[in-house]
């Protein structure tokens, strides 16, 4: 966990609810999917999928979650920037998380349609990132995917705005509506 951000705090301000499929789109770390695991710990229906495109996080998010009896998580190995690219079946998520991901994606409108394809109508999409460059911690001025522009490409795909949630005092978080 970073001093940036902080994933349990933001999972509290989501309504999410036991029984619920989650997808972590870009899970890196798995600080997301481990958040959301823990707060859905005990709840045999839920699901946490992380999916990724890089094995060796994905390997460690696993065992971690192995290691901490998180038995509701789940890795799979895509590519969030190609259509089914996923592997998660159409209208299968109640929520999904892009954390951190859309400045690193060469295609971030491939990544939200990916997400419109796996959520159920009226389904989340909750969208964290860097609100500006920090030198070395963050991205660079260039690829930083603003709380704007992640709106306007979330909306273009479908989406609609319902509302913002505290992601820190260096990114933004924002709460789509699959429509």
């Amino acid at each position: 966990m970073n001093t940036f951000s902080d994933p349990k705090k933001i999972i509290d301000q989501l309504m999410i609810s036991a029984g619920q499929h989650i997808a972590d789109f870009g899970a890196g770390s798995g600080a997301y999917t481990l958040a959301i695991a823990e707060k859905l710990k005990g709840n045999i229906e839920s699901r946490i999928f992380a999916v990724d495109i890089q094995k060796d996080l994905l390997a460690r998010i696993d065992t971690e979650a192995k290691d901490k009896h998180l038995s509701s998580v789940h890795v799979i190995w895509g590519d969030i920037e190609e259509e089914a690219g996923s592997r998660l079946k159409i209208d299968s998520i109640d929520a999904v998380l892009i954390a951190n991901t859309l400045f690193q994606v060469e295609a971030p409108k491939e990544a939200l349609k990916e997400a419109k394809r796996v959520l159920k109508p009226r389904g989340q999409l909750i969208i964290i990132d860097w609100s500006e460059s920090f030198g070395n911690i963050g991205p660079t001025p260039e690829n930083v995917i603003t709380e704007t522009i992640a709106k306007s490409l979330s909306e273009e795909v479908g989406f609609a705005f319902e509302k913002n949630i505290n992601a820190g005092e260096h990114h933004y978080g924002c709460i789509m509506r699959n429509q």
